[in-house]
């Protein structure tokens, strides 16, 4: 049968290697679910696919082995899937309305973790509302602390969940357990002076690790809620690398909205002569700077955020490899 590649894509199919068949791609926000859709997952893969599923990178789901021709069947079916993600939208039985943004991923964060910061999921699912559906290429994802459980480093947008630890110099008893562990585990961004706990701002990388080792509540969690953003990872075959920070302690608002902008700084900059531009690559071309004063049009940050002057990133060009031998 005939195929429009380009709208089955769009509609969350994959062009599947066996020809004549798909793959169903569900979105996960945050990597969590009601368990109940289980079932429907279960009678569509069972029904229509090849009777398995495949948990993604992304933390979704792709079920194969489904022919073409039950696309607008499987479609009518998912609508609780879709109706699931809480966005404000038609759940008509088109099924989903784009796939270019994938699934925001999220580590388990505060809801379960001791390490969390903050609720990784309910965060990924406020950003899944704001910004799906959409047909550019983001990658987001949401890790509950600095130990980056969920790889933030390698997306778009890695928003890391952080907390300044207050201290109250009248509770310590000077016992170094904060400063011990900050250097063994962490950045040593703690040190020892006239028997109180000094904290190096610049080394802080938020953690929270000082304020679970002490042991009479010297250290406490700020009330605010902060985040560290960090930009323009990816892997591919080009020039895969690490993301870098873009600002320190911001808030929430700011994170959200600076993520909105760049959907439009994205918009007026890529390069359509081409089938798809990685964001990267547009901010590679463009500068950083100039991608720093649009996305950060109307944004007000915190008094205690702090954003990158300049942002030099390496990363891995393959052509390295012509030393090997």
């Amino acid at each position: 049968m005939s195929v429009n590649t380009k709208k089955i894509i769009k509609n969350a199919y994959r062009v599947a290697k066996e020809r004549g068949k798909t793959a169903l791609r569900i979105r996960v926000p945050g990597g969590h679910m009601e368990t109940k859709h289980f079932a429907l997952i279960n009678e569509i893969a069972r029904k229509y696919g090849d009777g398995t599923a495949h948990i993604t990178t992304r933390q979704g789901f792709e079920l194969p082995g489904i022919d073409f021709d039950k696309i607008p069947d499987i479609n009518r079916m998912i609508r609780p899937l879709i109706a699931s993600l809480g966005l404000d939208m038609e759940t008509g039985a088109a099924g989903y309305p784009a796939a270019g943004t994938r699934n925001i991923c999220a580590c388990i964060g505060n809801r379960v973790c001791p390490f969390g910061n903050d609720d990784t999921t309910g965060f990924a699912q406020e950003l899944e509302r704001v910004v799906y559906p959409n047909n550019l290429h983001f990658k987001i994802a949401i890790t509950g602390c600095p130990n980056d459980c969920i790889k933030s480093v390698m997306n778009d947008f890695g928003i890391i969940c952080t907390i300044e630890p207050l201290y109250d110099e009248s509770r310590c008893i000077s016992c170094s357990a904060c400063v011990d562990n900050c250097a063994k585990a962490v950045t040593h961004a703690l040190s020892m002076k006239d028997f109180s706990v000094v904290r190096d701002p610049d080394a802080c990388i938020g953690c929270g690790e000082c304020i679970r080792k002490c042991p009479t509540e010297a250290m406490t969690r700020s009330a605010t809620k902060s985040y560290r953003m960090v930009i323009m990872g990816r892997t591919g075959k080009k020039n895969p690398r690490i993301a870098r920070t873009f600002i320190k302690w911001g808030d929430k608002a700011s994170m959200i909205r600076i993520i909105q902008n760049t959907y439009d700084f994205v918009d007026r900059h890529i390069d359509r002569s081409l089938e798809k531009e990685h964001i990267g690559y547009i901010v590679d071309r463009v500068g950083y700077q100039t991608f720093k004063e649009e996305v950060l049009k109307d944004v007000k940050l915190n008094d205690k955020a702090r954003v990158a002057e300049h942002i030099d990133w390496n990363g891995y060009h393959y052509k390295s490899d012509a030393s090997l031998k």
